[in-house]
């Protein structure tokens, strides 16, 4: 796995910032982008301020925020060196997290001793899409006998526990 730093950081990475309420950026910011981010470098991570978060250039930096939080925003977030992840790497190293309850689904990077089905970062995001769409809408099941829901909850979960594609995966259930 490759090691990030204050040098190659904001190369392609996947990472999810921490909201930090208690912290005061110094007058001498190590870094300030052409839309005003401001970055401060620390031995441990980076702090981030900002108004925007999600697509960073050719980045996907994510910020867990507060309840209060609201986009366009300006917030400071925290990341250590070891939280950024490679995004065009070859390696499958993110797995798809799905919230049925909330019908949400999202990226995730490999966790230790982690047994969840690991994806590119790119397969991951094409999957999103799709399961965005399952979750969503219902019209897809039509033709299918289960209950939707319980078709929904196991289309899904063998979606993100194989390499099978979408159709494949309908298929298997009719």
């Amino acid at each position: 796995m490759k090691t990030y730093s204050k040098t190659n950081f904001f190369k392609h990475t996947f990472c999810e910032f921490q909201q930090v309420d208690n912290f005061e950026f110094p007058k001498d910011i190590n870094y300030k982008s052409k839309s005003e981010s401001m970055y401060f470098y620390i031995k441990e991570g980076v702090y981030r301020k900002s108004n925007h978060w999600g697509r960073v250039a050719n980045c996907r930096w994510k910020i867990i925020a507060n309840e209060n939080y609201k986009n366009q925003e300006v917030i400071i977030g925290f990341a250590k060196w070891a939280d950024f992840y490679p995004i065009n790497s070859t390696e499958r190293i993110f797995f798809i997290e799905v919230n049925f309850k909330e019908k949400t689904a999202k990226i995730q990077p490999q966790k230790k001793n982690s047994t969840n089905y690991l994806f590119h970062y790119s397969e991951a995001q094409r999957r999103i899409k799709q399961i965005t769409h399952l979750l969503k809408e219902d019209r897809w099941a039509i033709y299918f006998n289960d209950d939707i829901e319980i078709l929904r909850s196991k289309v899904i979960s063998d979606y993100i526990n194989s390499d099978k594609t979408l159709q494949e995966i309908k298929l298997s259930h009719k």
